[in-house]
């Protein structure tokens, strides 16, 4: 069976190209602020409330895309939303009207997330799904490779041109919603259960879940929750002696990994096993918070940022296709829209504690505390999932075929 179907192409040029709208304004986006008149304070409030209005969203919108069998619509809906808002920026400096544009550039996240991994999900079989989730992260975060090296050329010939950035980075959104349009609905199973949705329903969902998910999530979400921002890691490539531009660099640097690394791991994944993958991008996740830790040595830094990006590959699409092998085809969306809900609510979490060790203990402790949690989750997988584990089929997957990737 071939992986890589032409709904997989669409939905991963769609991300590139929505990637590298947004992560040509992400190095800028403070700056900007700053420059017409928003606080530190003030930029930490709107960034922390859009992004709780996205995650909730997620869990939400995943559950209506399961309940109308519908998919298409939510991914077409998000990504237009999302490209909509980027000039939008540019209009107004108010902040009322500041939060606005940033929450409905969020809650297009919010509304195609559950949905686009559905899609994703029923393109494949258990056999290639570690490659086929691999393959969108890598063509994804391509995008975020591009999207800031574009903004640092940009911003090397006209310094300080914030305002046409955002009219720049509205053409690569109007390009992902264009291919948008080319995605199709397929035939997706419904449960005969007639369910009531509202905004917070898909917690009824966590109730109800196979308790395979339950497990996977919590070891998910225990995780997230000493998965802190990655500013902090640029703050300590900063720290090294590393200046603005280098240090831009040094993100587009780990990202390129991640995107030259994903797809590869992903297949390696579907050989192993996804879980034994997961793992293994934990261990390395640890290693290079230990290393953080303990050294000031600038390239010593650098090199523990390649291994940030093959953690990164291991880890963020290979999480996903878990959860959609351990959840059933009519509740994909739902599945894979309550973990992200949680998980975004539980990152700013994270970012706040991580902020206050950094405060009061300094940037040592945080990173080595991070490290010792992860080994502990490492043990929690270890030990928390038998030979035995559910792993409900999917579509595309004949009787028989397959790796039991969810164990």
């Amino acid at each position: 069976m071939k992986p890589i179907t032409r709904t997989v192409w669409i939905l991963s040029l769609v991300s590139l190209f929505t990637d590298m709208a947004s992560e040509m304004l992400y190095p800028i986006m403070p700056i900007y602020l700053k420059s017409i008149g928003f606080s530190i304070l003030l930029i930490g409030i709107l960034e922390g409330l859009v992004e709780a209005v996205a995650g909730l969203s997620k869990g939400y919108f995943g559950q209506l895309s399961d309940s109308k069998a519908k998919r298409a619509p939510f991914v077409q809906l998000g990504y237009s939303l999302s490209a909509i808002s980027k000039p939008m920026m540019a209009f107004f400096v108010y902040p009322l009207w500041i939060f606005f544009v940033r929450t409905t550039d969020r809650l297009g996240k919010g509304i195609r997330t559950g949905a686009r991994d559905a899609m994703l999900s029923a393109e494949t079989n258990r056999a290639n799904k570690g490659k086929v989730f691999g393959f969108h992260r890598s063509m994804d975060t391509f995008g975020a490779v591009l999207g800031p090296a574009l903004a640092l050329g940009y911003l090397y010939f006209y310094p300080e041109d914030y305002i046409n950035l955002f009219y720049i980075a509205f053409i690569p959104g109007v390009l992902a919603v264009v291919a948008s349009f080319l995605l199709k609905d397929k035939k997706v199973e419904t449960s005969s259960e007639k369910k009531q949705i509202h905004f917070f329903s898909f917690i009824n969902y966590w109730k109800k879940s196979p308790s395979e998910y339950r497990k996977v999530v919590l070891g998910l979400l225990f995780f997230a929750l000493f998965n802190s921002s990655d500013v902090f890691l640029l703050l300590k490539a900063k720290d090294a002696g590393l200046d603005d531009t280098w240090v831009i660099g040094i993100y587009i640097f780990y990202n390129l990994i991640y995107a030259l690394t994903a797809y590869p791991l992903g297949g390696l994944a579907d050989k192993i096993g996804l879980k034994k993958m997961f793992l293994f991008g934990l261990v390395i996740f640890s290693l290079i918070y230990f290393g953080m830790g303990l050294t000031t040595n600038l390239y010593a830094i650098i090199g523990l940022f390649f291994g940030y990006g093959i953690y990164a590959a291991a880890t963020e699409g290979i999480s996903k296709a878990w959860i959609t092998n351990i959840s059933k085809e009519e509740n994909t969306a739902t599945a894979v829209g309550t973990y992200t809900a949680f998980q975004s609510i539980i990152a700013m979490v994270a970012s706040v504690m991580a902020g206050l060790l950094w405060f009061y203990f300094g940037a040592s402790v945080t990173f080595i505390v991070t490290a010792f949690a992860t080994i502990a989750v490492i043990i929690y997988f270890l030990g928390n999932f038998s030979a035995t584990s559910k792993v409900f089929p999917q579509t595309r997957l004949q009787d028989g075929q397959g790796r039991k990737d969810a164990k």
